[in-house]
């Protein structure tokens, strides 16, 4: 495939955005620099830990995008692409959803509480096979999202499961600046 036929590539960040040192934004630029068409898509001012406006914020930038799209989406950005996934009335090639976190377990302190999380729609967590191709990646030592319960999403996904071993968060703060192996996955998502 030459780059004009490859799908379009869509970051789906977390709530904390997409930060300059962030891996996310790092692959966004490798991406562009080999002329592929990425979009990253924008934080938003309002209810911004609702639910519903974060899923609809990812369908306003897929709806102009013409043509297949791969999703990148990290930490609650993967619960975002899961929701959307269930309403999705467009191409997407495959999705790759790293160190999603697991809302159906209490967070340790510092993160939304389980109502919270309830009264914003997060949880109950979606449990349905995703309609197209998707690969989740797990950290055993991710303090939001517990190894074993992140494979059983993966699983109930029909997600492929990546162990990536000890790598926190996969965060600036664990390290991950650059993630080579994000460019693999989405190359692996592409065929």
């Amino acid at each position: 495939m030459t780059s004009a036929t490859l799908p379009t590539v869509v970051i789906v960040p977390g709530f904390r955005d997409h930060m300059p040192d962030h891996w996310q934004t790092l692959l966004a630029e490798r991406l562009r620099e080999q002329g592929r068409e990425v979009y990253i898509v924008p934080q938003i001012d309002h209810d911004q830990r609702l639910r519903s406006a974060r899923v609809a914020n990812l369908e306003r930038v897929v709806r102009g995008i013409e043509g297949p799209i791969v999703l990148v989406a990290h930490s609650v950005g993967c619960l975002i692409a899961v929701h959307w996934a269930r309403q999705a009335k467009r191409e997407v090639q495959g999705v790759l959803l790293a160190a999603p976190p697991d809302f159906d377990t209490p967070m340790p302190a510092g993160y939304s509480d389980p109502q919270t999380l309830a009264d914003n729609g997060w949880t109950p967590m979606p449990r349905e096979r995703l309609p197209f191709p998707s690969i989740v990646v797990a950290s055993r030592n991710d303090p939001i999202g517990a190894f074993e319960n992140v494979r059983g999403m993966a699983q109930a996904w029909g997600s492929r499961f990546v162990d990536a071993g000890e790598v926190g968060h996969l965060s600036p703060a664990d390290g991950f600046g650059v993630w080579e192996q994000a460019e693999e996955l989405v190359r692996e998502l592409e065929r």
